[in-house]
């Protein structure tokens, strides 16, 4: 019995807090926040003792919500402003949608009695008021269409949202597409070559690889091959200046090493020449040392890769350069292998690691400016990716 009392009352302290926080919704006007939590709290048990308040004020809420959103969309309605047609049919659809949010909650009871709640049809208003928004918003967005880019960028979102609402009306999936052409930025990326050295075409192929850049979005689409019918607003270059490649370099050095290594266990002497013994009888032993060395030869193969260039961005409406960039890649070519005369253990760790390397050949040249190359596309990304046209 205790417990069933402690339940009940437990219960009734959270109904009690649970109004409480509806009540002061409703006292601020924030009458959707109220039904929501009145919605919530009634979506389980809605018959528990307790809740019959939460029913009252749900009820309230829905009656002050409905009556500010009618009045609203008369004063709106006595402007005869087609502008203001679409907060009309949002309006509409708040009253509507805020009904359907009720209606799996009934019926709903409190002091014994069906607590009941005015519906009305708004499905003529809305698609009446849908239909003035599409068209106002079509009047609109076809004038922006024969404005600048960012007109028709703003067209092209009157036109997705018409779909949106009103889909299929007249020909607006037409009109997307012919927003989105007009509202785009179309650059040229080319690679021009100023140096007296040729460059690797898979290189040339790999700078300009779009694709590996993920750089076009809705509005900026970048081409490496010209289309003929294509008008180009902007044109971006990368301009090779000058590439240096270093003659193949073998630096070689020698080290003699020398070090104390343990080498098993010897009897300890006294200074007597007698082996020293523990209180049991037994030799007692020691670590014994030797001394070890070795001659370690070690060779580094060498080869550099610089290429100087810049990224230049021409607005191709008056042929003017908005932006230049300077960009500095290189690549360095390093092999270390070695070999040794005498015992292995007189060597520091980090030698030893080049004991199992050998000579390799040299890369080519055209591989010496590929691989400068990968350094070189990272900065070109990230010039690209930072430009505002």
């Amino acid at each position: 019995m205790k417990k069933i009392l402690l339940f009940t009352f437990t219960i009734l302290i959270v109904a009690c807090s649970a109004s409480r926080r509806i009540g002061k919704q409703l006292n601020y006007g924030n009458y959707d926040s109220a039904i929501t939590d009145a919605i919530r709290k009634l979506s389980t048990n809605k018959t528990r003792k307790g809740k019959e308040d939460i029913v009252l004020l749900l009820k309230e809420a829905y009656v002050k919500a409905a009556d500010r959103d009618v009045n609203q969309i008369k004063y709106l309605a006595s402007n005869n402003n087609p502008a203001l047609s679409e907060q009309i049919y949002n309006l509409y659809l708040g009253l509507r949608n805020r009904q359907e949010q009720i209606k799996p909650l009934l019926p709903l009871y409190a002091n014994g009695k069906q607590i009941n709640f005015n519906f009305f049809n708004y499905n003529n208003q809305i698609v009446n008021y849908r239909n003035k928004t599409s068209e106002y918003l079509y009047n609109q967005a076809n004038t922006l269409l024969n404005g600048s880019k960012l007109d028709a960028r703003s067209a092209y979102n009157d036109f997705i949202y018409i779909d949106k609402i009103n889909p299929n009306y007249k020909d607006v999936r037409i009109k997307i597409n012919e927003a989105l052409q007009k509202g785009r930025d179309f650059i040229l990326l080319q690679l021009k070559n100023e140096t007296q050295q040729i460059i690797p075409e898979r290189l040339e192929n790999d700078l300009l690889n779009i694709s590996t850049y993920g750089l076009n979005n809705l509005w900026t689409v970048y081409h490496n091959n010209k289309l003929p019918n294509l008008k180009y607003d902007y044109q971006f270059d990368l301009k090779f200046k000058s590439i240096f490649i270093s003659p193949e370099q073998v630096v070689e050095r020698q080290i003699s090493k020398e070090r104390q290594i343990k080498d098993g266990k010897k009897n300890l002497l006294d200074s007597n020449g007698n082996v020293v013994k523990d209180s049991l009888g037994n030799n007692i032993q020691v670590d014994k040392f030797i001394t070890v060395s070795c001659n370690y030869f070690e060779t580094k193969q060498l080869k550099q890769t610089e290429i100087n260039a810049s990224a230049e961005v021409t607005d191709l409406s008056n042929q003017q350069l908005v932006d230049a960039f300077p960009i500095n890649s290189n690549f360095i070519f390093e092999h270390i292998y070695a070999n040794l005369q005498g015992d292995r253990r007189a060597l520091d760790e980090n030698l030893i690691l080049y004991l199992n390397n050998r000579q390799v050949p040299f890369p080519s040249n055209e591989q010496m400016i590929f691989d400068t190359g990968e350094d070189l596309k990272a900065q070109l990304k990230a010039i690209i990716t930072n430009q505002r046209y």
